[in-house]
């Protein structure tokens, strides 16, 4: 079995391969400040929960935009399954080349991300992940990543409303009824979610306007499915690609997929 594990700034995305089939999935907060045994005594309790045993993990594929996390679960993975882990980063050959001026600015999640999007739909391919920030990555036919443009996520932008206004509150973010809100709250939530429609729905176009062919548009993060629906340019959802793409690196490095 392989563990591939997507380390956010808000969120650790957890999941467990069997072969090419997900067979369970976890989120935790990521908390900078734990260390390996409390994040160990989670992921232990929750493998026992699913009821899948440490010693059928084979492998450990992680990538991370949190770099103090980083040496944590190295650790952990040699703790916990005496496997020395595989960490997306530079120096590892993904077989996706990166034509970005410094490669190494490119967070190994959107270059996973584009890996798992370019594999299952083929390029060129644009991906928009709603994560803590809302990133858009651009593949071209020829499966190279050409870039992409990266706004504030959806709940960030909640945030700042909440904190830098003196009466405005914080609220769930949903699709309200109407356009025209009648309460504070029904006004922040049109803006925020048609507003944030528009922006995608923009940079989208944009994008597609630069690359000048009929292009595939995927969207993966946790605010995809609730969102991506009424963006007509969005072909796909999948809210795994992260892990989906670490699989996909874990089967080339094994011989089991040809590199793109």
């Amino acid at each position: 079995m392989l563990l591939a594990i997507d380390i956010g700034n808000t969120n650790i995305a957890i999941g467990v391969f069997k072969a090419k089939r997900l067979v369970k999935h976890w989120k935790i907060r990521t908390e900078g400040n734990k260390t390996c045994d409390e994040y160990s005594a989670t992921l232990l309790n929750l493998l026992s929960l699913s009821r899948i045993e440490a010693e059928k993990i084979k492998s450990v594929y992680f990538s991370s935009v949190v770099p103090p996390l980083t040496p944590v679960f190295q650790d952990l993975s040699l703790s916990l399954f005496r496997i020395k882990s595989v960490v997306v980063g530079p120096g590892l050959k993904t077989g996706m080349a990166i034509l970005y001026e410094n490669p190494l600015e490119v967070g190994a999640d959107r270059v996973v991300a584009a890996i798992g999007a370019c594999e299952k739909w083929g390029g060129p391919i644009i991906v928009v992940d709603f994560g803590t920030a809302t990133t858009f990555d651009a593949v071209s036919s020829k499966g190279e990543y050409l870039g992409g443009a990266i706004a504030p996520g959806i709940q960030i932008a909640a945030e700042a409303l909440y904190l830098k206004t003196a009466k405005l509150p914080r609220i769930e973010i949903k699709k309200p009824k109407k356009a025209i809100g009648r309460t504070t709250v029904a006004s922040m939530q049109s803006g925020l979610y048609f507003g944030y429609v528009g922006l995608i729905s923009n940079i989208i176009e944009e994008i597609k306007r630069e690359l000048g062919e009929e292009v595939s548009v995927v969207s993966t993060g946790s605010f995809a499915p609730q969102i991506s629906h009424e963006i007509e340019s969005i072909d796909h959802i999948e809210p795994h690609l992260v892990l989906e793409g670490l699989r996909i690196l874990h089967e080339r490095k094994m011989g089991l997929v040809p590199e793109s």
